[in-house]
């Protein structure tokens, strides 16, 4: 089997290549074919600029206690605390998950793990809302 000798004299290749021109920005153990060029790193900041301005824009027109996880989830508390039975008949705590998913999805747009100083997913806020409201619920079936 020809293919195994094949990749490591393509590397072998590429790495003189790069010797001789000159280029000392090549990070050893990534393909040549993951780095980017600075036009593509251009594209790319513009593109993520644009995704992240557009997604601040899609609850503004949304009436405010309907776009606050901490918000919905304390009608949900008050429905549970005054209704209980027709709570439990709405299956809430299986529809709370899609219900939550767009609010959730649109706060994580911009968070990137790989970065050095992220936010751990345990200290957004949406995060502490939804386990405080496990919390009460928790509490509250235990009485």
């Amino acid at each position: 089997d020809n293919s195994s000798e094949f990749i490591p004299k393509c590397r072998a290749c590429r790495r003189q290549a790069r010797e001789h021109s000159g280029e000392g920005d090549h990070h050893e153990g990534l393909s040549s074919d993951e780095e980017l060029t600075p036009t593509e790193v251009d594209e790319f900041q513009k593109s993520k600029d644009n995704v992240l301005e557009d997604s601040r824009k899609i609850f503004e027109d949304v009436h405010a206690d309907f776009c606050d996880i901490r918000k919905i989830l304390l009608k949900f508390q008050e429905w549970k605390e005054k209704f209980p039975d027709s709570y439990c008949d709405a299956y809430i705590s299986f529809c709370l998950p899609k219900l939550l998913n767009p609010l959730i999805r649109v706060q994580l747009i911009s968070w990137n793990p790989l970065e050095q100083n992220f936010t751990e997913l345990e200290e957004m806020p949406w995060f502490r809302a939804i386990e405080e409201f496990s919390d009460a619920e928790n509490v509250s079936e235990s009485k």
